[in-house]
């Protein structure tokens, strides 16, 4: 295994880092919205569909 000089390493990152297309203030805030939004959907949903399937559990065991 090569041996590694930190120096060397801290420089190509820095290197790399700099190449890097970071988004602006207002794309990372418009994501953000985004993906709050959408979890809040996905866990009415789901809160939705296990009402539903637990309704349908509890009609099925409580016929005899």
């Amino acid at each position: 295994m090569a041996a590694v000089n930190p120096l060397k390493f801290l420089q190509e990152v820095r290197q790399e880092v700099s190449k890097v297309s970071w988004p602006s203030r207002n794309e990372t805030l418009i994501s953000t919205v985004m993906v709050l939004v959408f979890v809040l959907l996905a866990s009415f949903f789901f809160l939705a569909a296990d009402q539903l399937i637990s309704w349908l559990v509890q009609l099925v065991l409580s016929i005899r």
